[in-house]
């Protein structure tokens, strides 16, 4: 049985991936326990690639049935975008399908975000009642603006790759069948260079 979050080490580059795709990667509690443990264990990754299974969602945030007993308000989420968010090497979310809920606060945290053609990107906290996790308003704000923020968290809107990438929140398209291979592509540099060197950059940045 293959194991929710899916983790594989190559040569100083970690590939996380979201394997729960007949619940549309919905994220339960153990699975950010997960993701929070192998992130606090990265520090010696020269990259990070963060991707989901199947081809139509990358996550639709918080697994339903647990959302109803608590998950939408956990720490748990906060914990897990503010790992990513802490590692010093480049991180990237190869989005592979629709990005949902909770689940913005681990792309947000990447430094870079690709994305799938036919994704799209939503955040429904005003219609549901609940607040967005701490940290994501202000790193979608340094994205895109306070007014296109205020469109997704408090509008509802729901944006297409394109809008997406017009906005600033994700960085490039991506062809399905080349995602992980551009996202590999985007990371040789960081597996190639000087650590040292490397994470000098990111902090100036």
């Amino acid at each position: 049985m293959n194991a929710p979050v899916d983790v594989a080490r190559d040569d100083g580059l970690l590939t996380i991936r979201l394997n729960r795709p007949d619940k549309a990667n919905s994220l339960t509690a153990a699975m950010l326990e997960d993701l929070a443990r192998v992130l606090d264990g990265a520090g010696d990754a020269r990259a990070v690639i963060l991707t989901g299974a199947g081809d139509k969602v990358f996550s639709a945030g918080a697994d339903l049935e647990e959302a109803r007993t608590g998950l939408a308000t956990s720490p748990l989420w906060e914990q897990v975008s503010g790992a990513l968010a802490a590692l010093p090497c480049l991180t990237i979310a190869a989005l592979n399908g629709t990005l949902a809920g909770g689940a913005f606060g681990m792309a947000l945290a990447c430094d870079l975000r690709l994305s799938v053609p036919s994704a799209s990107f939503f955040y429904p906290v005003a219609k549901l009642g609940f607040l967005p996790q701490p940290s994501d308003p202000g790193r979608m704000r340094a994205l895109i603006g306070p007014a296109r923020t205020k469109l997704i968290l408090l509008g509802g809107a729901r944006l297409t790759a394109d809008e997406a990438l017009q906005f600033g929140l994700i960085d490039r398209i991506c062809a399905r069948d080349t995602l992980l291979e551009d996202a590999r592509a985007l990371a040789a540099p960081a597996l190639e260079g000087d650590s040292e060197n490397l994470q000098a950059i990111k902090r100036m940045i």
